[in-house]
């Protein structure tokens, strides 16, 4: 779409980036309702409800269409699916064993360098090691409390989220409308659904924590996934992967505002950090792009 001659085309590039922040705000706040569910069900049986709920929610409300995919498509929603489940699994271990913040820090280096690789500039990797300096940062605050399984845990997350960002993508363009995060999502319930069961056992069947976990499912998942799939199909995957790692102020802040998860003034220098390398990476690749459009010939 263009703007008329005079306006500014910015509310067409803004709300995109508005709506990727908002689902990242439902994100955290799902998440830190979920950790007070974590003494009934479990962390694997959190995700299990999370991702039943949230599949069950986007199905109906979607509809999806089943047929006249080709195996390609099929595949890439599949995998998309696993990824998903992989993602939600190994961060809920990280977070029932560190602080939100903490947890949410680590995982987003996945997808910083993600953004690094697809910009193919070796001025963009200034802005990985600073993030990566903010995590040490962190690891140093926290030497005497930071469970090294949940940073092993957070980090792997971190990896299948930069692989989920790319099915996300791929996805989004294959499926119409919601529909590859509806299917991707009935696949990552059913992928955790045997874990969850094992984990939580008849506890996961209880009222009070199917209540809590379709709340948490609705914030943490059915939220955040349709805004980012819609942001998605409007931003670069660099773009979108660096406005994903303001995700650890909104997390630090979730974690003291709903948890009383206090950071120290080392921990917040840290969690400043990796802001101020998503922020410059934002600005870099804004930068290239308008270079890029000077550069073209007038039609």
């Amino acid at each position: 779409m263009t703007s008329a001659p005079g306006t500014a085309p910015r509310p067409a590039t803004l709300w995109p980036v508005g709506i990727v922040v908002a689902g990242l705000a439902c994100q955290e706040v799902g998440a830190s309702f979920a950790v007070v569910l974590f003494p009934a069900v479990g962390a694997l049986g959190m995700v299990t409800l999370r991702l039943v709920f949230s599949a069950i929610i986007l199905m109906i409300v979607c509809r999806p269409r089943m047929r006249g995919y080709s195996r390609s498509d099929w595949m890439t929603v599949v995998g998309f699916g696993v990824v998903l489940a992989s993602m939600n699994m190994l961060f809920y271990e990280a977070l029932d064993r560190l602080p939100l913040g903490t947890t949410v820090t680590i995982e987003v280096l996945g997808p910083l360098v993600l953004s690094v690789v697809v910009s193919r500039r070796a001025s963009s990797w200034l802005w990985a090691v600073l993030a990566f300096a903010g995590v040490v940062l962190l690891s140093q605050a926290g030497s005497g409390s930071l469970d090294p399984v949940g940073v092993a845990f957070a980090a792997a997350a971190g990896a299948c989220w930069s692989g989920y960002i790319l099915l996300s993508s791929r996805s989004g363009a294959r499926f119409p409308k919601l529909d590859g995060i509806a299917l991707a999502m009935a696949v990552g319930a059913l992928v955790s659904l045997p874990f969850g069961i094992v984990s939580a056992g008849a506890s996961i069947i209880r009222p009070s924590s199917l209540l809590l976990g379709l709340a948490v499912a609705v914030l943490s998942s059915t939220i955040p996934y349709a805004f980012e799939l819609l942001a998605l199909r409007r931003l670069p995957e660099a773009t979108f992967s660096v406005l994903m790692s303001l995700a650890p102020a909104i997390a630090a802040l979730a974690g003291l505002v709903i948890l009383g998860q206090q950071l120290t003034w080392v921990e917040a220098l840290a969690i400043a950090l990796v802001i101020a390398a998503s922020i410059g990476a934002v600005r870099a690749a804004a930068i290239r792009a308008r270079r890029a459009a000077a550069a073209l010939p007038a039609p």
